[in-house]
């Protein structure tokens, strides 16, 4: 299963909910199966989708799910520190581990050798760490929101990309409903 795959998958958990989602291809796809006004397409900034994620966690009550790639985190391996010295259990970072800087060639990546990022996010404190295969993302997710407890979601998968059109949606519009949508009450 590629990233694609996975994420076709996670549409039905991901409605209404509040996702930021890393550059690239990434966002492309998640933009193209589920547009909704509480995405944040990630448009540049590489590494930092679990940092922004993490910090609108912290900001507000309402739960964030950041997909970010392995890719990403490696390039800013701080962000798991940061996320396992503090608490915000409406936060779930879900890193789609397929080996590679899929948005840039499929070049591989050290998450596709010996590095395990699940390991290096318990090392970094991180205390609800989940690997699972592909297709027991959209059960893991569903899992971590219902605990409503941080977690850490590493899933594989395998490298690979669709052919979808680029987000045309300018990056003002992008953060303004992003905002409003994070300004709605919640619903309980």
């Amino acid at each position: 299963m590629i990233r694609y795959q996975l994420l076709e998958e996670l549409v039905p958990v991901l409605q209404g909910q509040l996702v930021v989602c890393n550059i690239g291809s990434p966002s492309q796809e998640l933009y193209a199966l589920l547009d909704q006004p509480s995405n944040f397409y990630m448009l540049g900034t590489m590494g930092l989708c679990s940092s922004i994620g993490f910090g609108l966690a912290l900001a507000q009550d309402k739960t964030v799910i950041a997909i970010d790639g392995d890719g990403s985190v490696l390039t800013n391996l701080a962000t798991l520190s940061t996320i396992g010295n503090n608490r915000a259990d409406n936060f779930i970072l879900l890193i789609v581990d397929n080996g590679s800087y899929g948005s840039t060639g499929d070049q591989p990546t050290y998450a596709g050798d010996r590095t395990s990022l699940a390991k290096v996010a318990e090392a970094c404190g991180c205390g609800n760490v989940v690997e699972v295969a592909a297709s027991m993302t959209a059960d893991a997710l569903r899992s971590a929101i219902a605990a409503g407890e941080q977690t850490v979601i590493v899933a594989k998968c395998e490298s690979g990309n669709v052919d979808v059109p680029v987000i045309e949606l300018d990056p003002i519009v992008i953060a303004e409903r992003f905002a409003a949508a994070v300004r709605e009450p919640v619903s309980r």
